[in-house]
């Protein structure tokens, strides 16, 4: 794949009513936001240590809810020089009840890349919505054999023998994250280039360990000349944003993760720089900014 090949535009296949990928340059690097599509989810979910009234009211602002809501998905694709790098791969499509999701390799063929040009894998974490797309049928076939899957050495471990004491999810859903992160452990072991803190995956393109969400939790800062833009993972929410201190049911440290969401809301805030997560509305490209002591979220303005 040719840096022109993501900054080009390309028309969303016959099928797609609405874009559903978007470019952005940063310096010399190229990145690619990819929806993987959306996923129902109840609203308690994003509020599992908060009075119902309040967060009936917060949905209900937000013209969401009140008892459910979509939550999306979303992917990355970087080049930086002559390596492409996939941060997480999305939901897959083996999973019952999610129609609308595991879209992004799909999405990654019709914007002409092929799967076998992807070099470097980046896993923000192990929930089956950042690995499952590696585990569809014919997919393992198609990736490079000496693809490389950096992913902190923290979640390796932890999902040996998870602990989901602390989470607040739906009940099938802890035996559903644990059997399919053990799937992607038997299949792709031997290609994991684990790293403990801190790892640069490309010039300008580097992991780093937050914890907090899973123990392994990561995210990735592509950086080029003055230029920077940071993909968040599962740091940030829609809600973070107006309470940073509500629990999220799939996090398996919620103390933790309020701590590192307001430790990196503040840092984004003060250096200005562009943010992607996997759970903001696509194109999820955005600045955070400051209201007071109050964090706000600014959509960055399409450019097309």
């Amino acid at each position: 794949m040719k840096p022109d090949n993501i900054i080009n535009p390309v028309r969303p296949g016959e099928d797609e009513l609405v874009p559903s990928r978007y470019a952005v340059r940063i310096g010399d690097i190229e990145v690619l936001v990819i929806s993987d599509g959306v996923l129902p989810l109840p609203t308690q979910t994003m509020s599992t240590n908060v009075d119902p009234a309040e967060r009936e009211a917060w949905f209900k602002d937000m013209f969401l809810g009140p008892d459910a809501f979509d939550w999306a998905l979303n992917v990355l694709l970087v080049q930086s020089g002559d390596q492409t790098i996939l941060v997480d791969a999305g939901l897959g499509g083996q999973f019952a009840g999610f129609p609308r999701a595991g879209q992004s390799l799909r999405r990654l063929e019709a914007a002409g890349v092929d799967l076998g040009s992807v070099t470097d894998i980046v896993l923000t974490h192990m929930h089956m919505d950042h690995v499952g797309g590696l585990l569809g049928d014919d997919v393992k076939s198609r990736l490079r054999p000496e693809l490389r899957i950096h992913v902190a050495a923290a979640e390796v471990e932890f999902w040996g023998a998870p602990d989901f004491s602390h989470t607040d999810m739906p009940d099938p859903v802890p035996e559903v994250l644990r059997s399919t992160a053990k799937q992607f452990l038997d299949q792709y072991h031997n290609k994991l280039q684990t790293f403990e803190e801190e790892h640069e995956v490309a010039p300008g393109v580097v992991a780093r360990r937050t914890g907090g969400h899973t123990p392994g939790h990561s995210l990735v800062t592509v950086t080029s000349g003055r230029e920077r833009l940071t993909f968040a993972g599962d740091i940030l929410f829609p809600v973070a944003f107006d309470h940073p201190e509500w629990h999220n049911g799939f996090e398996h440290d919620p103390e933790e993760s309020v701590r590192v969401r307001v430790r990196f809301l503040k840092e984004a805030a003060a250096s200005g720089e562009l943010v992607v997560a996997t759970h903001m509305p696509f194109p999820s490209v955005g600045h955070v900014a400051m209201n007071g002591d109050r964090f706000r979220w600014v959509a960055a303005i399409w450019d097309y």
